[in-house]
């Protein structure tokens, strides 16, 4: 049975993320336009991401899905740099919490 269209275009070569219309983040105008490790700075900050790195990564996922095939290599390189510094920012934020919940459970 074939899948129906779920986009709501019903129009081929068009993408779910040019619908999207959200509210919810606010990264600083002309923030991903900076150098690598600029954007995974910004984007993991609590001012910008408040519930952490996460959701700056997720920020970043979604401006280079919404650039689409109008980002140049070299901006795509950048920002994909910037993807891997939050992904280390990530993974060792997370791996703070697990240390400090193994070692509030041991009190």
């Amino acid at each position: 049975m074939p899948r129906a269209n779920n986009s709501g275009t019903g129009r081929k070569g068009h993408r779910w993320v040019a619908q999207v219309k959200t509210d919810s983040t606010h990264p600083p105008a002309g923030l991903f336009t900076k150098d690598p490790a600029t954007i995974a700075r910004v984007l993991a900050s609590r001012k910008v991401s408040p519930k952490g790195p996460g959701s700056g990564m997720r920020m970043l996922t979604y401006f280079i899905n919404r650039a689409g095939k109008g980002l140049s290599k070299a901006r795509r390189a950048k920002l994909e740099r910037a993807k891997e510094l939050l992904a280390k920012r990530s993974r060792g934020s997370s791996q703070r919490r697990k240390r400090h919940a193994k070692a509030a459970g041991s009190r």
